[in-house]
């Protein structure tokens, strides 16, 4: 455990730096969760009936970045305004009727994933119904299904760049690359798969447990990765994250596990609940069933995680885990009732829990444009929404830029720089105007470099730019003055018919 020794500002600065990418940062959270405020909770219901949220997401773009979707069990999809104040002393359906936006039947089982795309025009659900369908979200209208799986669809992701291609894995134990633009003629609604790959996650030689039931092949979690070519998947059969080249999706190219140091017996047993990667698509994170979160290097996918996060408790497959964008924390539910949050840093020290939910917390999700804002969701059929930044330093420039900045010189100090000063040695410039350069502590005062014009310069300047301010005009060079223009002389100025009948 390490020592809460004291840092400097810009150590913790430091410390929050992602491989020198300028990326927007999560604020700063220290090892004390006294500064979180909960923003409030909502409840999830319909027509007076709960029911138990499934997943959850804010929108992508900063314009909607306020809008929260939750998806539940009873098919519905609904919108709620995280900038609506919410009550402490209001009930939770209050709550909910006040920042509820707007709310739709999608699908007629369970809601296990959503995915906002287009600009958030456009939003993707996956259900138990074996189907994924985008939807307008503006209508409510669906405009397209995705039909081709033969179990509930638990997990779907989106291309970083092309939208219309979508990743899915299912129940069925298979994962299947979608087109959104291809459509059958016959029904113009319906897409098939380009792709599909059957038993991607399967313990060969050992197809029975021990009671004679087929073991599990469901494909828990997909991610399309940043570098637009490789596609991950984790199953519930194993700890095992495979990853597939989409231009050959026969084999998997490539591995990635923990090494535990336990028998394969209980190996087997470890599945992969969730996936998760930050906004540059360096790292990825995999909740596990051994209740611990292993963090990957995707350059080093091979030489196993890099770090590991404990704390929580991982029981069900529906407790989910999210990297923060800048991969400065990690988020994650818990079946104890609590969410966690780890910093990456610093995987051996104690993570901050966040005490409110009454049942497993399920799904998480970070605001990609509101920093600190997190949303969580429980089995106590409620939201809740957690304001982090409260407890965090408000200054989240990155480091690199503010070892570049150079102060600017004060007008007064500038002017000195064109004063006639008597001349100094060249010796002497060139070590002070060194001072200059090297010293940007902003801290420290900036000395100012003596310039002077040389005695040989002075002639000619007074001779072609200095004016004699006692000179005495003459009328001629009054009239030619630039200034007569705008205040003649009487005896030039036109007369009108007001000079002819002066007022008494």
């Amino acid at each position: 455990m390490e020592t809460s020794r004291s840092r400097s500002f810009f150590q913790d600065l430091k410390l929050r730096e992602v491989n020198g990418f300028r990326v927007r940062k999560r604020p700063y959270i220290g090892n004390d969760s006294r500064g979180f405020d909960p923003i409030g909770a909502v409840a999830v219901e319909h027509s007076g009936e709960p029911s138990p949220p499934m997943s959850l997401s804010f929108c992508k773009t900063g314009k909607n970045a306020n809008i929260l979707a939750v998806t539940d069990e009873a098919g519905y999809v609904t919108l709620f305004d995280t900038r609506k104040k919410l009550l402490d002393l209001s009930s939770y359906q209050e709550n909910a009727e006040k920042a509820k936006v707007t709310e739709w039947i999608a699908h007629e089982n369970a809601i296990f994933d959503l995915c906002w795309i287009k600009d958030d025009a456009n939003m993707l659900t996956a259900s138990g119904d074996q189907s994924i369908k985008i939807w307008d979200t503006q209508e409510h209208k669906c405009i397209r299904a995705l039909m081709g799986h033969t179990g509930s669809i638990k997990s779907i992701s989106c291309h970083p760049s092309n939208q219309d291609l979508v990743v899915s894995g299912s129940r069925d134990g298979s994962f299947a690359l979608w087109d959104t633009r291809c459509s059958k003629s016959a029904h113009k609604l319906c897409v098939p798969p380009l792709s599909i790959l059957h038993e991607a996650h399967t313990s060969p030689g050992r197809r029975r447990c021990r009671r004679g039931k087929a073991e599990s092949m469901s494909i828990t979690s997909v991610l399309y990765l940043k570098d637009e070519i490789l596609i991950a998947t984790a199953g519930a059969v194993d700890s095992v994250i495979k990853f597939w080249d989409t231009r050959l999706l026969k084999t998997p190219s490539g591995f990635a596990c923990p090494n535990l140091e336990s028998s394969a017996d209980e190996k087997r047993l470890h599945g992969i609940s969730s996936l998760s990667q930050d906004l540059n698509g360096l790292f990825i994170t995999a909740s596990c069933m051994d209740h611990s979160i292993y963090l990957y290097d995707v350059l080093q996918i091979g030489n196993g995680p890099i770090k590991t996060f404990s704390g929580g408790r991982t029981e069900s497959f529906f407790v989910k885990s999210a990297i923060s964008p800048d991969a400065a924390h990690i988020l994650s539910g818990s079946s104890d009732g609590n969410a966690y949050i780890w910093q990456v840093d610093k995987p051996q020290m104690d993570p901050i829990m966040l005490k409110s939910h009454d049942g497993e917390v399920t799904a998480v999700n970070w605001c990609p444009s509101e920093m600190g804002k997190v949303a969580t969701c429980s089995d106590d059929f409620t939201v809740r929404l957690w304001n982090i930044e409260s407890s965090c330093y408000s200054n989240t420039r990155s480091p690199s830029s503010m070892r570049k900045r150079v102060r600017a010189l004060p007008r007064i100090e500038r002017r000195k720089l064109f004063k006639d000063e008597p001349s100094s040695s060249k010796g002497n410039k060139e070590s002070t105007l060194s001072n200059v350069v090297c010293d940007a502590n902003p801290h420290t005062p900036i000395t100012m470099p003596e310039v002077s014009t040389p005695e040989s310069q002075k002639k000619k300047f007074s001779l072609s730019f200095e004016v004699k301010q006692d000179l005495e005009r003459t009328p001629e060079a009054e009239i030619r003055s630039p200034s007569s223009v705008l205040n003649p002389p009487s005896s030039l100025k036109r007369k009108t018919i007001r000079d002819y009948f002066p007022v008494s």
